[in-house]
């Protein structure tokens, strides 16, 4: 019989093929004779198989890494557990991470999605309240028991997230152009359309500014040596704006770009005065800084969430959704809740989602808001309470429902004077009892909270 001359040319590589010869053998025959073979050795035998194949055919070019990566690649393809797959790569997790969703991922691969500037999780679509990856200990030890168990060796984590290094040229670049941003008007524009370019491409370039401690106030300075905002050309505040979003986004320089005292500053007067596109990325900037605890503080201390909730009011569809992001990020802490309710955000809310405008993203800031007492007792006076049941008995979406009846809970609780409009609600579509029947295990519950409330309200009624 013809050979190919590939396997016997290489003596390691015919050395191989016989073991995998008799270790198939053996498998083939322990299938074959006993009754009582394992799920587990038909993997094993798909195996050494498999690894047989890719000998004979010479496709990789280093004998040994072969062997361990066509192991490896065939069990994630056909027996790896669907928990231990990374929902972006389809393939075994090497460094399971988890993201602010509470989703677990491999860390090369939802770092690229990170780096790539998205801040929603690729899996729920839910905004992030943060971008630190969190390592999976527990799912990183059950992948290295079940490797164990298949004899095989999980590679060690591939450091994706590592930025890539800077050259000296590229470093000599950088300050180059933080100098020209102290020049005329010109070469400052030219220096901040290029530097928001490398530091939306590059991660390594958003790296370079957390290095040196001028960096940023120099990126600044074309910016805040205005005395009026009329002085400052838009293209060039744009520019400007926009690199602090990409910095932004390492989770390295978040710390380090809120705490410089210009930066909160500059970003509310960009979101008060600039064009459209610098308003939305000073709100997206506020967002993604916002993923700190400290940094929420500090943004809503500085009076941040005013302009945010004016440039809601002012309904550009172009930077609603950044707005809106910023403003539920900052209202996680109480605090913030508070200012946000005296800045008038609730009538603001309540009226685009009588619009139909962004509601799922308002409900939820709504909901929210709805644990400050104030915020409740705006809700019933400008109206809310038809407007949330009208969207229980109308939407298909059950998230909207349970913010809605979750509102409607506290306000249930906390304002008596509401009660005849839910009971008359009740009385005419039944609303809160399918919901009580059909929605989420938290719309249920306070669904059932509402019913009870209402049910003891009439029978006191009767008793006197």
């Amino acid at each position: 019989m013809a050979k190919t001359g590939l396997l016997s040319s290489d003596p390691t590589v015919r050395a191989r093929a016989v073991e995998l010869k008799k270790e198939l053998q053996r498998l083939v025959k322990t299938i074959v004779d006993d009754e009582d073979y394992t799920i587990r050795t038909v993997d094993q035998a798909k195996d050494a198989l498999c690894a047989l194949r890719e000998l004979k055919f010479n496709k990789r070019s280093t004998v040994p890494t072969t062997t361990t990566t066509s192991s490896l690649k065939l069990h994630e393809a056909l027996s790896c557990p669907e928990e231990f797959k990374c929902p972006l790569s389809k393939e075994l997790m090497r460094d399971p991470v988890i993201l602010a969703s509470g989703q677990t991922y491999d860390r090369p691969f939802i770092q690229k999605w990170l780096n790539a500037g998205n801040r929603t999780c690729p899996q729920t679509e839910q905004v992030l309240s943060h971008t630190i990856l969190t390592p999976n200990h527990l799912i990183r030890d059950m992948i290295l028991q079940w490797c164990k168990s298949q004899g095989i060796e999980l590679p060690n984590p591939v450091m994706d997230g590592k930025e890539e290094g800077v050259t000296e040229a590229e470093r000599d670049r950088f300050f180059s152009l933080l100098d020209k941003l102290c020049a005329a008007l010109p070469q400052q524009k030219e220096a901040a359309k290029e530097l928001r370019m490398l530091t939306k491409k590059m991660p390594s370039f958003r790296a370079l500014f957390g290095e040196s401690i001028d960096a940023i106030p120099q990126l600044l300075t074309p910016l805040s040596g205005s005395k009026s905002e009329s002085c400052v050309h838009p293209d060039l505040q744009e520019d400007v704006i926009t690199t602090l979003l990409n910095l932004s986004i390492h989770d390295s320089n978040k710390k380090l770009v809120a705490e410089t005292p210009m930066v909160i500053p500059l970003l509310m007067e960009a979101l008060r005065s600039g064009t459209i596109e610098t308003r939305s990325n000073a709100a997206a900037t506020l967002f993604t800084l916002s993923a700190l605890d400290s940094n929420k503080a500090l943004i809503g201390k500085s009076g941040a969430l005013k302009p945010l909730i004016d440039l809601l009011d002012d309904g550009h569809p172009l930077a609603m959704k950044d707005v809106a992001s910023a403003i539920f990020n900052l209202c996680i802490i109480h605090e913030n809740k508070a200012r946000a309710v005296r800045d008038s955000a609730v009538s603001v809310i309540l009226k685009k989602i009588m619009d139909g405008v962004l509601v799922d993203e308002l409900l939820a800031i709504l909901a929210m808001l709805s644990t400050h007492q104030r915020a409740i007792e705006e809700i019933g006076e400008l109206g809310g309470v038809p407007c949330l049941l009208h969207i229980i008995r109308e939407s298909t979406c059950e998230r909207n429902k349970e913010n809605c009846i979750a509102i409607l809970h506290t306000v249930c609780l906390n304002d008596r004077t509401k009660w005849k409009a839910l009971r008359e609600e009740e009385s005419t579509h039944g609303t809160i009892s399918k919901l009580a029947q059909d929605g989420t295990s938290r719309a249920k519950r306070k669904a059932n909270g509402i019913l009870e409330r209402l049910r003891r309200a009439v029978n006191i009624t009767h008793t006197a």
